[in-house]
């Protein structure tokens, strides 16, 4: 059995397409046909069914594709730590990020890292809490800053700033003036939320729920910057935390009087996964340039 066997097994068990296959491999139909035909001989069972011009890959192929999976993914990172020993400050890492940290806090983070680590690669990926946990889990990034409401079991999370959040309200309110607000004073308004499952809405549905209060929502969205832009339309108001250029988007925002009102936000990875030189050296340098900050 060759490693090419491996490549070729998996390219055709995800297309189940035999043209295609050949194709994305650059190798020939009937050179392809041969690799898999040789690999069922020698593992003694079909690892497709064959009907007609069109093939599946059945309950032998599904099993053995788990392995397969396993074995590259094996190879993959002990070529990863071999090359970090080589060179521990190169590499690539994929780190997600909430929308609301893109503004400031992520080119403070890129600008200080390259300039100690100009060698690694830092790819960059924005999305909800909810999303990036499962990126997360699948392999897709390798860490990313996220509140601590959707961890699971074999997550790792270290807390790296407090986020304040703030009544968020049109320019055009009539209590738009004030420089801090209590939540009882607006509790009869109309609210605008993120959709029920997003961390945010996690942390505001519960601080309304300490204080009693039944929030009047109109509508929710999927992104803050959204719902800041229905704000300024006058639609609603929001617990949001701080956004960028509020006053030139015809919003303000107050701080809560008489309560704690934040969220906590930190570095997340999982510890079923291999963590490279160059994630291990993202998270220090993430823990370094907030420790003073929390």
């Amino acid at each position: 059995m060759e490693w090419h066997h491996f490549e070729y097994f998996q390219t055709l068990a995800r297309t189940e397409h035999m043209i295609k296959s050949a194709e994305l491999l650059s190798v020939s139909q009937p050179a392809l046909s041969r690799s898999i035909k040789r690999l069922e001989q020698e593992l003694g069972v079909p690892l497709f069914d064959r009907k007609g011009r069109s093939i599946v890959l059945n309950k032998y192929g599904k099993i053995f594709l788990e392995r397969v999976n396993r074995i590259t993914f094996e190879l993959s990172e002990a070529k990863k730590e071999l090359s970090e020993m080589i060179e521990p400050n190169s590499g690539e890492v994929t780190l997600g990020f909430l929308h609301t940290l893109g503004p400031s806090f992520i080119p403070e983070l890129i600008r200080s890292f390259m300039v100690q680590f100009p060698k690694i690669k830092l790819n960059l990926v924005q999305n909800n809490s909810h999303a990036l946990m499962k990126q997360l889990n699948s392999g897709d990034i390798d860490l990313c800053l996220v509140p601590e409401v959707h961890l699971q079991k074999r997550t790792k999370w270290t807390l790296i700033k407090s986020e304040e959040l703030f009544i968020t309200l049109p320019t055009t309110h009539r209590l738009a003036h004030l420089s801090e607000l209590r939540l009882d004073q607006v509790e009869h308004d109309s609210f605008i939320f993120l959709k029920s499952g997003y961390s945010l809405r996690h942390t505001t549905d519960e601080i309304f729920s300490e204080l009693g209060i039944m929030p009047n929502i109109t509508f929710e969205g999927e992104e803050v910057q959204t719902i800041a832009g229905l704000i300024a339309s006058g639609l609603g108001i929001s617990l949001l935390p701080k956004i960028a250029e509020a006053k030139e988007n015809k919003i303000v925002q107050i701080p809560v009087h008489s309560i704690e009102c934040n969220r906590l936000i930190g570095v997340c990875w999982n510890e079923d996964s291999y963590l490279s030189a160059a994630s291990q050296n993202l998270i220090t340098h993430i823990l370094d340039m907030y420790k003073h900050r929390t």
